[in-house]
């Protein structure tokens, strides 16, 4: 051997028992990704547990779609089992078992038979059965019942027997819990799934957990429901056979769009979407024979989509994002299903109602002047960040971004927005550099809270931070599908908080009510025991890190703690991200991070809570402050007598 050659590593064994064939069910289990996306433990709406909910109702709603069954009922035990039962035509019982089990069998091949359905590829309730730990179907049809239950994708029982029930379809399932680990159904994510589903086929009701769910009005119904900025026309809704719109202009900056096809919520858009918002924008303009800028017309739109499409095809098992061209797969372009209908139909409505047309050109001529206004600024502030080195002034990119300008890499990234270099630093040095990014600010960003887009241009970190995520003319170029806000957990970090809220809701609203905008959770404590070492660790005077310790986030968890680790725990209080050594980082933006998302509903009254908490009402929010700086502290006194 050469002086400088490294010895030859043995080759590993590889022989005919390394040869396996995975059943069906077993290779849904061993690549549940491949089926479902992520996993999960149910604390966002993406979650795996969610996707094998919707894939079990989309097999209802298509019964709904071929006008048979206009009811569903769905029932959430314990936050841990999911009942569904529909009164549709029911599975053919002969071929009930292949139906759930087999992968790649199913009646919506037969294009006879569900022309327009969502779930076309044979997949969706098998995945669900094989990553349940029970899993139970029954089909009613014309006096029978055949009952199957199945415990991860295997089968336990198949009986037939007589009933008196409607014709249906029943399927009660409880997700794996070693896959989907400590995970728990939250009502508020089933809810939207289930109005989403009733704006989309009205006249469809659902029954959940014994509340009516329906809509008579469809789209407009949505926007009524969602819209946090006051409309200042009418809503305008027009359908026709396959397509449906509604649309408003509000007072907010940016746009906001809500698509559908076949009733699936395509949270990341599609041909659809865009086919949309280009010939809205081309047909308005053309109407008003002006040379208005696309931009300034859909500054401040509201709107949604949905259309029917025979045999769609999507970017992913997922379903969130359309890849369709056609209506059909021999049928009409499907951009040019949409123009011909938009420029038909939204150019008619403008004739009709010039009262509203009036209220829209008043609505985008105001943009436009705003717009003129800091156009000066927009140049300069667009340059300025292309020349800026964002990747070693304020941005640490992620590897799957750094040669990526299609945005393909939108689910697995996130991006840390971080106050300080210390914990600037912290966090680069622990993060996974393949799908996380680090933005960092320069001390408190400014309050935007009244001030006008300008400032966006104007204030360097907000240039730059704009100019990162790439949401300059919307979310369609966002480039991190989780905009994680990274800040002290005290007095001054709470302030940097609120202060990126702010910014994002005066701003880009649609960031946060798409759901992409998130706080990171730090540990307060860290309690360690400097008695007991942890398994696998050497010697008796090994490093810090090797004795058993518990990170906590709250003061319970910090009792618990102690009593956990007595009788000599060591007990640290962390003041600042800072302070944390980039190994422990690890562990807190890691497959366990916990995020707490930044939720947006029409309830929240937006406007007023800007202006009561970031606005020049100092007296008031000062009183507000006191009173409930008292009410803790008197929570704090009857805590503490309670103790003694």
């Amino acid at each position: 051997m050469e002086e400088n050659e490294l010895p030859i590593e043995p080759a590993v064994s590889y022989t005919d028992e390394n040869i396996r064939h995975l059943s069906d069910m077993e290779h849904v289990r061993t690549r549940p990704g491949m089926y479902i996306g992520k996993l999960g433990d149910g604390s966002y709406a993406e979650d795996g547990i969610y996707v094998l909910l919707k894939e079990v109702i989309d097999n209802s709603i298509d019964e709904f779609k071929m006008q048979a069954g206009k009811k569903i009922e769905i029932n959430v035990e314990e936050n841990l089992r999911i009942n569904v039962r529909d009164y549709g035509r029911g599975i053919p019982q002969g071929k009930l078992i292949e139906a759930v089990s087999v992968l790649n069998t199913g009646g919506k091949y037969d294009s006879k038979a569900f022309k327009k359905s969502v779930g076309l590829n044979g997949v969706g309730v098998k995945a669900v059965n094989a990553l349940s730990s029970h899993f139970e179907v029954r089909s009613y049809r014309e006096g029978k019942v055949r009952e199957a239950i199945f415990e991860k994708g295997v089968l336990l029982k198949d009986e037939t027997r007589n009933t008196d029930e409607e014709n249906g379809t029943y399927i009660s399932f409880e997700p794996d819990s070693v896959l989907f680990e400590n995970y728990s159904f939250h009502n508020e994510f089933i809810e939207t799934m289930l109005r989403n589903y009733t704006y989309l086929n009205t006249g469809l009701s659902i029954i959940y957990n014994g509340q009516r769910i329906l809509s008579r009005n469809g789209l407009v119904d949505m926007l009524n429901d969602t819209m946090t900025a006051t409309s200042i026309y009418p809503i305008i809704h027009l359908k026709g056979e396959d397509i449906e719109i509604a649309f408003t202009h509000t007072g907010q900056y940016g746009e906001e769009y809500h698509s559908f096809v076949n009733g699936q919520h395509t949270t990341q858009g599609g041909t659809h979407q865009s086919a949309f918002k280009e010939h809205i924008a081309r047909t308005i303009k053309e109407f008003f024979n002006k040379n208005l800028d696309y931009a300034d017309i859909r500054n401040g739109m509201v709107a949604a989509i949905a259309i029917n499409v025979e045999e769609p095809v999507f970017e992913s098992q997922t379903k969130v994002k359309l890849g369709s061209t056609k209506m059909a797969p021999n049928g009409p372009n499907l951009n040019k299903f949409v123009g011909d209908f938009i420029k038909t139909e939204v150019d008619n409505y403008l004739h009709k109602n010039t009262d509203i047309a009036e209220v829209m050109l008043q609505k985008i001529q105001e943009s436009e002047k705003e717009r003129k206004a800091i156009a000066g600024v927009t140049k300069l502030a667009r340059e300025r960040a292309k020349k800026a080195n964002l990747h070693n002034r304020k941005l640490r990119d992620c590897r799957i971004h750094l040669n990526d300008t299609k945005g393909e890499n939108l689910e697995a990234s996130s991006i840390f927005i971080t106050e300080g270099d210390s914990a600037s630093g912290s966090i680069t040095k622990s993060r996974d550099v393949n799908t996380q990014a680090v933005f960092s600010l320069r001390g408190k960003p400014l309050n935007s809270y009244g001030l006008t887009k300008k400032v966006v241009y104007e204030n360097e970190e907000f240039n730059l931070l704009q100019a990162a995520l790439n949401i300059e003319d919307g979310l369609d170029g966002l480039r991190y599908n989780k905009v994680i806000v990274a800040t002290d957990a005290d007095v001054d970090g709470m302030h940097i908080r609120l202060l990126m809220i702010t910014f994002f809701l005066q701003f880009f609203p649609d960031l946060i009510k798409k759901g992409h905008v998130y706080i990171l959770q730090t540990p307060l404590f860290r309690v360690r025991n400097r008695k007991k070492k942890m398994k696998g660790t050497k010697g008796e005077k090994g490093s810090k890190n090797d004795y058993e310790t518990i990170y906590c986030y709250t003061d319970e968890e910090r009792v618990a703690a102690i009593e956990k680790l007595s009788p000599d725990p060591e007990i640290t209080r962390f003041k600042g991200l800072g302070e944390i050594s980039p190994d422990e980082f690890k562990h807190f933006i890691g497959k366990d991070m916990r995020l707490e998302q930044v939720t947006l509903r029409k309830t929240d009254a937006v406007k007023e809570l800007l202006e009561f908490y970031m606005g020049k009402n100092t007296m008031e929010r000062q009183g507000f402050i006191i009173d409930n700086l008292v009410i803790e502290e008197d929570a704090a006194n009857d805590e503490k007598e309670e103790t003694l």
